[in-house]
């Protein structure tokens, strides 16, 4: 296994994520909208990623969701099942979307700046380590949204592309791009699509835990012997979880909503395992005092103390990278970065 990478300091997410902070009523009430939705659906009877049976008392509840920790592989399942049904009621009915795209174009290239960049230049430091340099990755990034990863590939000198069920969004970021990056795909179509590419390296960025149809994508990888990396973030059982739970008037930026399940650890390594891949590098690292900077600011707003708030933000977000990287180095952090590669490569 690969050395570790953890940390990243916060800069302008701040400045980036403030409706968080700016429009919890708002949030919740879409947050609230999408639980509807999850507990229209059936009960989910295995796990996610191992098939275990969910069986026992959930491990905790946070805003009417109820969450089961798997004990075979330790993935986070929710109660409900994540369905077709569901996906097309919180994704397309609801415009989703429009909680990832920003329409002004100094935002847009802001956030690729700060959010995606880093993350496309990880990528492309561990597959030099691999052998790969940027003329011979040739990438398919699904579940590409709004195009930012694409374009930091681009940007960094890759053949980079990107396939997305949102119109809206295809459309969005290949204006933003001047050019025809991304193309619309159906969920369904994407199995054959991901079967049949001849791209060497595969980036699923904040997606596997949004895909219904999951076990059909891990088949397609695993069956196409041209996919030698996959690159994915994915959100984790963290410290995050615990802050939501205990904070109920806030906003769940990470459990609820359309994340359905988290993993761990040892989920992402028995999924990885089911693909035919191994860990070829991992970066570490949440947002879980973030997360909890926000829940305090929004709390002592709530309660008549936002004058505390004032005072008391300065102080916390000068160390907050200090505490973020305990959390990271931990392994109880709210997001993990992780490079794949084919075992025998």
């Amino acid at each position: 296994m690969d050395e570790k990478k953890y940390g990243k300091p916060i800069g302008d997410i701040v400045k980036i994520k403030n409706d968080f902070f700016s429009k919890n009523k708002e949030m919740l009430e879409m947050s609230a909208r999408q639980a509807d939705a999850l507990l229209l659906q059936p009960k989910r009877t295995h796990c996610k990623i191992c098939h275990e049976a969910i069986s026992g008392e959930p491990l905790y509840s946070s805003q009417r969701m109820r969450y089961y920790l798997c004990p075979r592989c330790g993935h986070v399942n929710s109660e409900n099942e994540d369905t077709e049904d569901f996906e097309n009621r919180v994704y397309l009915v609801d415009s989703y979307e429009n909680n990832y795209s920003e329409a002004d174009r100094e935002k847009y290239e802001a956030r690729l700046k700060a959010i995606y960049m880093p993350k496309a230049e990880f990528l492309l430091e561990r597959l030099d380590k691999e052998g790969l340099g940027p003329k011979e990755i040739r990438l398919l990034d699904d579940g590409a949204g709004s195009g930012y990863f694409v374009r930091a590939m681009r940007q960094l000198g890759t053949d980079a592309v990107g396939i997305e069920i949102s119109k809206a969004q295809v459309e969005f970021a290949n204006r933003m791009a001047g050019e025809e990056i991304l193309s619309q795909t159906q969920g369904t179509d994407i199995p054959e699509i991901l079967r049949k590419t001849d791209r060497n390296v595969l980036s699923f960025i904040g997606v596997f835990e949004h895909i219904v149809n999951l076990d059909e994508v891990i088949e397609a990888i695993r069956d196409n012997q041209k996919v030698e990396y996959v690159f994915l973030s994915v959100p984790m059982f963290s410290m995050s979880c615990v802050f939501e739970a205990a904070h109920q008037n806030c906003y769940n930026r990470h459990a609820g909503g359309t994340h359905t399940h988290l993993f761990s650890d040892q989920s992402l390594a028995y999924f990885a395992d089911r693909m035919g891949f191994e860990e070829a590098g991992s970066w570490k690292f949440g947002s879980d005092m973030m997360d909890l900077y926000r829940m305090l600011c929004v709390c002592l707003d709530q309660n008549g103390n936002g004058a505390l708030k004032d005072y008391f933000g300065p102080k916390f977000l000068s160390v907050l990278d200090d505490l973020q990287l305990v959390i990271d180095k931990s392994e109880f952090a709210s997001e993990t970065h992780l490079l794949l590669r084919r075992k025998g490569r």
